[in-house]
């Protein structure tokens, strides 16, 4: 499988009125109506460093949406690292093929799920700071488990990536993620994990 790569990087909803509640941590983003991933983030000894809720947007990416809600349900994402991380940018997460913390993650980020590839579905949400986005290949319809979270706005991918949700708590979590190697294209050695991953409805 082709590496799952992002061209190098709030969202502003446009339904973002009808949001009700206000998130920690991230001025003026509110929680919708859900699905939210619930993810638990250790460091590479295990070590808990919090947690990250995000919001995903069922009704701008509902195939890319149902994906992660099966593959959190399921457990696939439990135990998968944050293999890139780049400062200012983003991480991404979610090979569920070779990204296993306490496995050999060298090829993290060239893997995803025994399930097809899916058909983008690029929407009307910019990618602001705590955006979701599906990772991908080359091919505009090669998403299949791998997400990243924007650490900072990355406009230049809007419209070449699909947005599934929004981080709505846990913004200092997300920061305090382990940092990969700008020359090594964001590889984090010893990188940090999501232990869990649960959906709440």
């Amino acid at each position: 499988m082709w590496n799952k790569l992002l061209v190098p990087a709030l969202v502003l909803a446009a339904g973002a009125a009808a949001h009700p509640a206000l998130a920690e941590g991230l001025p003026g983003v509110t929680d919708g109506p859900g699905p939210n991933l619930v993810i638990e983030v250790a460091d590479s000894k295990g070590a808990a460093k919090g947690r990250i809720v995000l919001d995903l947007y069922n009704d701008k990416a509902p195939n890319h949406v149902e994906r992660l809600v099966t593959l959190a349900k399921s457990g696939a994402y439990d135990g998968v690292v944050f293999h890139r991380v780049i400062d200012g940018f983003m991480a991404q997460t979610g090979d569920v093929e070779f990204g296993k913390h306490g496995s050999d993650t060298a090829r993290a980020g060239m893997g995803g799920s025994n399930m097809p590839d899916l058909a983008a579905e690029f929407n009307d949400v910019s990618f602001q700071a705590g955006t979701v986005g599906m990772a991908r290949a080359q091919d505009p319809n090669s998403a299949n488990s791998q997400f990243f979270i924007d650490l900072a706005p990355a406009t230049f991918l809007d419209g070449q990536y699909t947005v599934v949700g929004q981080l709505v708590d846990g913004w200092d979590v997300l920061n305090a993620i382990k940092k990969g190697d700008p020359a090594a294209n964001g590889a984090v050695v010893e990188p940090d994990y999501m232990v869990k991953v649960m959906v709440e409805e």
